[in-house]
Order: C-alpha cells, then sequence, then structure tokens
C-alpha cells in the first residue's frame, strides 16, 4: 500500500470515529447498538463487534478487502453482511450507517405499515434524503437470511428499515449516509407525534418535484 493510499485510509478511519462518537453524544445509539463502515480504495472499514461508537479507536477497526473477507482490525460487526449487500447494489456507495434509533426503532415494531411506504413523506427534505422508504421482514439481527432479504430491494432503495430493529442507509459518503439517517429518524418522530391526527404527506407530483440528493 503506497504512502497516499495509507494516508486515506488513516483519514476514513478518523471520519468514521468522529462520526460515531457524535452519533453517540447525540443519543442517536446506545451501547454497542449500531454500527458504520466506509468504503476504501481496497475494500471497506467497518465497526468491530460488540463496540460502542462513543468510543471508536480508529487503528481497531475492522478491515475487509474486496471480497468482504475480515483481514485486520478487531472482529467486524455481525451485521457486515447488510453492508456488504447495499455495497455491492449501490456502486456508488462509499458509507453505510446502521442504528437502532428509538423513533426509528419504534415505527418498525408497529403493526399495519405499508411494506412499500412504512414512513410517508411528510417532508421535503424526507422525500430529498430518504425517498420511498420499504419495510423488511424480521430477523435476528446477524442472520444471513436478512442480508438475502435486502438483496432486490437494496438495488432500488438507498434507505431500509428492518422490522422490530431500526434503519440501514447507505450514501455517497459517510456523511451523505449520516446525514439521511437523521432526516429518517426526525420524520419518524413526525410520524408517530401525527399519529391520530389529520396529516397531508406530500403528494407524488410534489415528491416528483424534488431534486433528490444522496
Amino acid at each position: 500500500m503506497n504512502p497516499i493510499t495509507k494516508s486515506h485510509e488513516s483519514r476514513q478511519r478518523e471520519r468514521l470515529a468522529t462520526l460515531g462518537a457524535s452519533l453517540f453524544a447525540r443519543g442517536l445509539t446506545t451501547g454497542t447498538s449500531g454500527n458504520l463502515s466506509v468504503r476504501v480504495s481496497d475494500g471497506w472499514l467497518m465497526t468491530p463487534t460488540n463496540a460502542s461508537l462513543g468510543t471508536l479507536d480508529p487503528e481497531r477497526l475492522s478491515k475487509l478487502d474486496d471480497n468482504g473477507r475480515h483481514v485486520g482490525g478487531d472482529r467486524p460487526t455481525k451485521e457486515s453482511l447488510l453492508h456488504l449487500v447495499l455495497y455491492r447494489q449501490r456502486r456508488g456507495a462509499g458509507g453505510v450507517v446502521h442504528l437502532h434509533s428509538t423513533y426509528a426503532a419504534a415505527v418498525s415494531c408497529m403493526d399495519g405499515l405499508d411494506p412499500a411506504e412504512c414512513v410517508p413523506p411528510l417532508t421535503a427534505y424526507f422525500a430529498m434524503r430518504v425517498g420511498r422508504l420499504p419495510l423488511v421482514p424480521y430477523h435476528r439481527p446477524g442472520d444471513p437470511a436478512l442480508a438475502t432479504a435486502i438483496h432486490d430491494l437494496a438495488a432500488r432503495h438507498h434507505a431500509l428499515l428492518l422490522a422490530n430493529h431500526g434503519p440501514i442507509v447507505s450514501g455517497t459518503t459517510l456523511e451523505s449516509a449520516a446525514a439521511a439517517i437523521e432526516e429518517l429518524e426526525e420524520t419518524a418522530k413526525l410520524f408517530l407525534l401525527l399519529r391520530g391526527i389529520p396529516t397531508r404527506p406530500l403528494s407524488d407530483q410534489e415528491v416528483s418535484q424534488l431534486d433528490r440528493r444522496r
């Protein structure tokens, strides 16, 4: 690995650890829940299993090669297969964020959701940063069948809500994935606050007029 590549990977390690600390400090993740990943020139960096996002050590992040094999650092998150599916289905993805954030996780536990669009486009920023949000049927965390379940959906959607679990979002950069998942969390909060209140989501025409940014 040449010095330029090493420098780039070092910066990505720092960015991932800094973002994890920010998400943890703002209550978007607790304990050792949630996981992050970022693309590097020869594979991916991921948060280790049972690691708190608030205290990530950049040097101990898991390193996976282009084939998804663990080649360095601590053992990767058990959700690594989900991250890899998103990267492989979305070639432009540069980062993936998966959280168990309170309001999105609460929505994921609700009965009677539309599996094709489980949170409506209540705001323009949700429509632009998240888009249509499908609900993925429940599988236990780390179950390889969950990666299979999201395979086709991931080709069409960069944001997914895992039933009784939480959201996972990819972005062109780690920061854009984080911005989208934060928008998802805030819209999930609005969705719950508005339950039982007559509500007007954006129309299909209004959504189509927005310039979606990932």
